[in-house]
């Protein structure tokens, strides 16, 4: 069985009493009252209880009992249906939360499916603004709607202290096997987030264009500052992803040029004793006739020339950069 983490009444931008489930239909078809419900994990009998009393549509229950892919808005009459996710992130491991809220006349219903974080700060923070509760269900559908926008904002900022830390590692050392993978799986945990903020854009705008019996048109604008305030996690997101994917390439480029400068420290070091081994290997044939080799000065000549020759080779490959 599901929970009923509140169910209250309001009219006139307060709070009129604490409810149960079988009295909300009588409360929502007051004048200018309505009921807010807020489940957690409901059944599907107490789904039918509460599609019976606000006559919910039977495809909308359909919906409520179904796992999505993504957010969404469905229309079914005069009704609205939105299924909207809230991140989690602990140690590390992302996850998503599936809401459902069901919006019409005289009533606001939400059925959470997990242990999201409580939609309780919502409730505080509309009865605290009673002259803006008094618009009734259209502004706690936009509160509703701002506060799941607002979750994401502390996992993106979580990710985005991980990648600054692990771009100034890579920056100051080398990019290991795990760095690589880490980022990799902040990148991914990116664009899952892109994904489920994505459709919120689209909520927003047209919840600014549907013309239904409970949403009145002055409160509009804030169902555009909905829109607005995802767009920018969109290009938060954004930016997120293209830090992810550039850590990568800046710490491949570095160990690229790590590389090359070991590469060619170990050629300058080749080609300064290839000198000496081709000197060495010329007077190592054992020819007969080999002039020098009975001059007294031969010897010494010898050495001296392998040795001006490396410390030639040396100091040109120490312009050069090459040592």
């Amino acid at each position: 069985m599901g929970r009923v983490v509140a169910a209250a009444v309001y009219s006139a931008g307060k709070k009129i009493t604490d409810i149960t489930l079988d009295e909300g239909a009588e409360w929502a078809a007051k004048p200018r009252h309505f009921v807010w419900i807020g489940l957690e994990q409901p059944s599907a009998e107490e789904l039918a209880t509460l599609q019976r009393q606000f006559h919910l549509h039977e495809l909308a229950i359909e919906d409520a009992l179904e796992i999505h892919s993504r957010p969404k808005l469905e229309t079914f009459g005069d009704a609205l249906f939105i299924v909207t996710y809230s991140p989690i992130r602990e140690n590390g491991k992302l996850e998503f939360i599936e809401t459902h809220i069901f919006a019409g006349k005289g009533y606001v219903i939400t059925s959470r499916n997990g242990h999201s974080k409580s939609y309780k700060a919502v409730r505080q923070r509309c009865e605290a603004r009673p002259l803006l509760l008094e618009h009734g269900e259209d502004f706690v559908l936009y509160a509703l709607l701002d506060f799941v926008a607002e979750c994401y904002q502390p996992v993106t900022e979580a990710i985005h202290a991980e990648l600054d830390v692990l771009e100034g590692g890579v920056l100051g050392g080398v990019l290991t096997e795990a760095d690589i993978l880490t980022i990799h799986a902040l990148r991914r945990d990116v664009l899952r987030l892109r994904r489920y903020v994505a459709p919120m854009v689209e909520i927003g705008e047209e919840l600014q264009k549907l013309s239904f019996p409970f949403i009145d048109k002055n409160m509009r604008p804030y169902f555009r500052d909905v829109a607005i305030h995802v767009t920018r996690q969109m290009e938060d997101l954004a930016n997120l992803r293209d830090i992810a994917s550039q850590t990568i390439e800046i710490g491949q480029l570095l160990e690229s040029s790590r590389q090359s400068i070991v590469q060619r420290k170990f050629a300058a070091w080749a080609a300064i004793l290839a000198f000496p081994t081709a000197i060495a290997g010329i007077y190592g044939m054992n020819f007969q006739n080999m002039p020098e080799l009975s001059w007294h000065y031969g010897y010494y000549t010898v050495l001296g020339t392998i040795v001006a020759g490396c410390a030639g080779l040396y100091a040109s490959f120490k312009r050069s950069g090459w040592l």
